[in-house]
């Protein structure tokens, strides 16, 4: 049986009808997870202890930036490699402009797309906390610990 009415699956097939349907989910989550966002500057709620001691949340957000490997690109500093220096970067990226970047990637600029990982939808908002700490300069040191 087609999941699909027979109206929807376009001439390609079913495969074909499969990928429009993944690509309008994967719009509505995006637009769920911006929507989520709050504020175009929306100050992150992390807290910051010694300029390295973090919430857990913002914590989370470190942990995501290390297993899914964003310093390969953007330094372990956060200070740019073959990617932009985030630390320069977030000053002028809005957080909804962030998570669309991350979810959605920025294929010409050859920035892979992290929207399909639950890790990293689950924690953006930590994610941002994190590397918003690190580009306001509250977070002093990329190498964060969770507070007690």
């Amino acid at each position: 049986m087609n999941a699909f009415p027979s109206s929807s699956v376009p001439p390609g097939g079913r495969s074909e009808g499969v990928k429009a349907w993944r690509l309008r989910l994967d719009a509505a989550v995006t637009a769920g997870l911006l929507a989520s966002a709050g504020g175009a500057h929306a100050a992150p709620a992390a807290t910051v202890v010694d300029g390295y001691r973090v919430d857990a949340a913002t914590f989370a957000g470190y942990k995501v930036w290390k297993t899914q490997n964003c310093g390969g690109c953007h330094g372990a500093e956060q200070q740019g490699l073959t990617g932009p220096a985030l630390t320069e970067s977030l000053q002028r990226l809005s957080k909804e402009e962030f998570i669309r970047t991350v979810l959605e990637g920025r294929p010409a600029k050859r920035m892979p797309a992290f929207g399909q990982l639950n890790s990293v939808t689950t924690h953006i908002d930590d994610l941002y906390a994190y590397l918003k700490g690190r580009s306001d300069g509250a977070i002093t040191r990329a190498q964060v610990e969770p507070l007690p």
